[in-house]
């Protein structure tokens, strides 16, 4: 692997993982605050040493920040992250030892570390987890002889509900913003796989699968549809004497005019370089060809504030839809046929493939 590429992937693998040490980290500062509640309401009607209570406040109100700090100071900040959520596991162990199974206070840290670990790693970490949490409970309670107590006082219950209402909403929250993120991501993504990244346009792949489509269309419903392939005349020259940034806004003014003179209904696509490319179903030649020439009218115009002088001028190729065409490549060959005679007789013309 080039040791450039090498570089980059470490690198977005370091960002990826400070984002997940991110996500956790507020679910963390509220999960275990509220859990110091549950946990200090079985301790507090127990003789418990002082230490304990100062270890308590440690893991509930400044473990949060401490780990998120040791995350973002690591290497490898997502290993560093799994590793902090084990760590909150083993300590969720510890508490329901410490208050002696009590059933309420123990199965809502049980639950929502739970909670915790299935949405930050899936069904690996949440077991690892568990296994981890029952095992430090168990091997606690019978190294510490510390008394069975499974009943819950109502002053017990009550300081566990902080826990049970605030952190699932929270944690619902977090969880719905990074699916919104990921939606949004989703989107980009088929974005750029279907349209071209200087018009907006669909690009000649996609565009290519809908010409496939329409042409079932048009032997199924037997509708009328024409094809027209359409050419920047002199693009090279606008290129050469004005320079590549303004043959680009050359493609793209196009491209507008193009959307803003075909209909809703019309599919364009950029076909290739100065190359464009349109369906026009429901409509017939005749048809196809006085939107042409009426975004040849539009392109009479001076486009280029800088460059008054410069006009856009194009050729076409139109080509109706018929039984002759029995593939897509006979139909775009019958209308590049057509712009082959466009750019021939003259350019600045459209012709219609016999």
């Amino acid at each position: 692997m080039p040791k450039k590429l090498q570089t980059t992937l470490v690198n977005d693998t370091h960002h990826s993982g400070l984002r997940f040490a991110k996500r956790t980290y507020l679910p963390r500062i509220v999960g275990l605050g509220t859990g110091c509640f549950c946990v200090g309401s079985v301790m507090i009607e127990h003789s418990t040493p002082v230490w304990l209570w100062l270890l308590l406040f440690f893991k509930g109100f400044i473990w949060p920040h401490l780990a998120y700090w040791k995350a973002k100071r690591s290497a490898t900040p997502f290993k560093s992250e799994i590793q902090n959520l084990q760590v909150d596991a083993i300590f969720g162990g510890i508490w329901i030892a410490v208050m002696g199974f009590n059933a309420l206070p123990s199965a809502t840290i049980f639950a929502m570390m739970g909670m915790n670990n299935i949405s930050a790693g899936g069904k690996s970490l949440f077991f690892r987890c568990v296994i981890a949490q029952i095992s430090v409970a168990l091997a606690l309670l019978w190294v510490a002889k510390i008394p069975f107590l499974p009943e819950t006082s109502p002053f017990q219950l009550y300081l566990c509900l902080p826990m049970i209402m605030i952190y699932p909403i929270f944690l619902g929250n977090v969880t719905y913003r990074t699916y919104r993120k990921l939606a949004e991501h989703k989107q980009a993504i088929m974005q750029i796989s279907v349209r071209d990244g200087l018009t907006g346009l669909y690009n000649r792949r996609h565009w290519e699968s809908l010409l496939n489509t329409e042409l079932e269309s048009f032997r199924r419903y037997r509708h009328k549809t024409t094809l027209v392939l359409i050419d920047i005349d002199h693009f090279k020259s606008i290129n050469d004497n004005y320079g590549h940034s303004v043959g680009d806004q050359a493609i793209i003014l196009l491209a507008q005019e193009l959307q803003q003179t075909m209909r809703t209904a019309d599919i364009i696509g950029r076909f290739g370089g100065d190359e464009f490319a349109a369906i026009l179903p429901h409509s017939t030649k005749l048809q196809a060809k006085r939107a042409i020439e009426r975004l040849q009218s539009r392109l009479a115009n001076s486009l280029f504030p800088h460059h008054p002088e410069l006009q856009i001028h194009i050729s076409a190729g139109i080509a109706e839809c018929d039984d002759a065409q029995e593939t897509p490549t006979n139909w775009l060959n019958a209308a590049d046929s057509a712009l082959y005679i466009a750019k021939k007789s003259g350019r600045n013309r459209v012709e219609i493939a016999e």
